[in-house]
């Protein structure tokens, strides 16, 4: 038998409009269901990895923090060979300190750069407003 059994013979069954209708409905329905769970897991899969790769940078960046100091470290005994102990601790830190002060200067270009000019924007914004208005840009 078949889904449109209404009690007559295979041969003469013909379903009504109303019941074509009703399981088209319910297939979309039952494909929208099964789209909304491949999506769920596609999601779950991918932050699974997202927090996999998370975790891996954030060990990373440990271990690669103790290696810089450690060749810090390396500096100042190579210094210390040449040098007295205070004079090569100072070297050693003030090489860092240039280090430091050039990061934060591209640092901050870089930011500057990034951040959009507001004012720019709200003067557009304004302008935008007045010519739907019909008053025109001024």
């Amino acid at each position: 038998m078949s889904d449109w059994d209404d009690g007559r013979p295979a041969s003469e069954q013909r379903p009504s409009l109303g019941r074509l209708v009703e399981k088209a409905a319910e297939q979309v329905t039952r494909i929208a269901r099964t789209e909304i769970e491949l999506a769920k897991a596609q999601l779950v899969e991918k932050a699974k990895n997202a927090g996999i790769g998370i975790a891996l940078l954030v060990v990373a960046g440990i271990l690669g923090f103790f290696i810089l100091v450690y060749l810090v470290f390396a500096g100042y005994l190579g210094l210390n060979h040449v040098f007295v102990d205070w004079l090569a601790a100072l070297l050693t830190a003030a090489g860092l300190l240039i280090i430091v002060g050039v990061l934060a200067f591209v640092g901050v270009k870089a930011l500057q750069r990034g951040v959009p000019k507001t004012d720019e924007t709200v003067e557009s914004l304004k302008q935008d407003v007045a010519a739907l208005k019909g008053g025109g840009a001024r």
